[in-house]
């Protein structure tokens, strides 16, 4: 079986979907790795690397994807909503497009809940696609989880970003020159990027703040020494079967923003993180809670793709309104690519190896991992959520007394 990395084509991104240090697990059980040519080049992996682990280096990037059995990416083809910020960008998609075909495999982060369209063209292509964002939040799948693991390196970087714009220090200082107080943080939505805001903020002294609608995450913030903003608000079922934040009713936000604007206005710097799945952002920061707030003050909106949970955050921009600087990150993951490559890496391989043996593709639908993330298979959008944004009537459940399906022969 034949596994195939491609250089990214989406603008700016410089992760790798594998690195050298996974080939020899893969070609253990039966897989033949091929990279083009560069592909690892920004992560900090040269071809030499590739090499020497057993991966063969390929110049030829159609040669590549026709040759291949499976193809890992970090950002699936086509899944880019349109929003390639160059025409020079959506011609090279195009012609990624074109090179993908039945019986291909696809493997990577595709928004498909963002970008359903996405995963319909590939479906009408004969991929067969398994899109990492829709893997079950089950005790078996840790190791796979790519969400968990960009989110942790977003939340890390999120914290350095804000204390390079702050116009303060984070720690209490006590200096001959006199004593300078430590920075407030309040990190809204405790996650696995709030949390590893809160114990970046901590390790570089700052007194930490933090809320979340899930009551049941106050002691993980209390773990990491921040404490743990209790809002006088119902918040009922407020989480998912998934583990993830349910989107609420609009009056429950509206007094969720007046109660959190007096921590707002307290704060030096406010790293919000909360996002629904497939749903726009909540806002949780308003235009007038941002005045509130002192001149240099800092907020770094980690929910900007989807519209921000702050009111003035602009996706990929700087916006300095009331003498507040408002950062709205979408790809912080990509601005620290060799380890978000390494993590990346470690859960694709882990990925493949529930479907590959003895060098084939086994399907097996009775696997919950493997069927949760299933999102296009044999013509058909296959995953529930999928097709209901899609418009699509549900499909039969398989039948859990057939055997796994051999894909390929490869």
């Amino acid at each position: 079986m034949n596994i195939a990395v491609i250089k990214e084509s989406y603008p700016g991104e410089r992760r790798v979907a594998l690195v050298p240090a996974v080939v020899p697990a893969l070609t253990k059980i039966g897989c033949h790795v091929q990279i083009e040519a560069g592909a690892g080049a920004a992560a900090g992996f040269v071809d030499d690397a590739y090499r020497a682990a057993g991966a063969e280096v390929v110049a030829d990037r159609s040669q590549l994807v026709q040759q291949a059995d499976v193809l890992l990416q970090v950002r699936v083809v086509g899944s880019s909503g349109g929003d390639l910020g160059d025409t020079g960008s959506a011609s090279a998609e195009q012609d990624d497009l074109a090179l993908v075909r039945d019986p291909l495999v696809v493997v990577g982060l595709c928004d498909p809940l963002g970008n359903p369209q996405a995963v319909r063209e590939l479906a009408e292509r004969g991929v067969t696609l398994f899109a990492l964002e829709l893997l079950p939040r089950i005790t078996r799948a840790q190791s796979l989880d790519a969400l968990s693991s960009m989110a942790t390196i977003s939340g890390y970087k999120a914290v350095l970003l804000a204390a390079n714009h702050l116009p303060k220090l984070f720690p209490l200082m006590m200096t001959a020159a006199g004593t300078l107080t430590a920075a407030k943080v309040f990190v809204i939505g405790a996650g696995v990027a709030g949390l590893q805001a809160i114990a970046s903020a901590r390790r570089l002294g700052a007194v930490v703040q933090a809320y979340d609608v899930r009551p049941a995450v106050k002691e993980q913030v209390e773990s990491l020494r921040a404490k743990f903003v209790e809002m006088p608000l119902e918040t009922g079922d407020a989480e998912d079967a998934g583990g993830y934040a349910k989107q609420l009713g609009e009056e429950f936000y509206r007094r969720q923003r007046d109660l959190m604007a007096k921590v707002v206005a307290n704060s030096d710097v406010c790293i919000t993180t909360a996002a629904i799945p497939g749903k726009p952002s909540p806002r949780l920061i308003t235009a007038e809670a941002v005045r509130g707030m002192s001149p240099g003050s800092v907020i770094i909106d980690l929910a900007a793709e989807r519209g921000g949970n702050c009111e003035l955050t602009k996706a990929n921009e700087v916006v300095v309104e009331h003498g507040v600087t408002i950062l709205g990150p979408t790809n912080l993951p990509s601005e620290v690519p060799n380890h978000a490559s390494q993590m990346l890496a470690n859960n694709m391989t882990n990925f493949v190896k529930l479907f590959a043996r003895d060098g084939r593709f086994h399907l097996n639908l009775n696997d919950e991992v493997v069927r949760e993330t299933l999102a296009a298979y044999r013509g058909e959008v296959m995953h529930p959520r999928v097709r209901e944004l899609l418009g699509l009537e549900p499909l039969k459940k398989p039948d859990p007394n057939k055997p796994p399906i051999d894909h390929l022969a490869g």
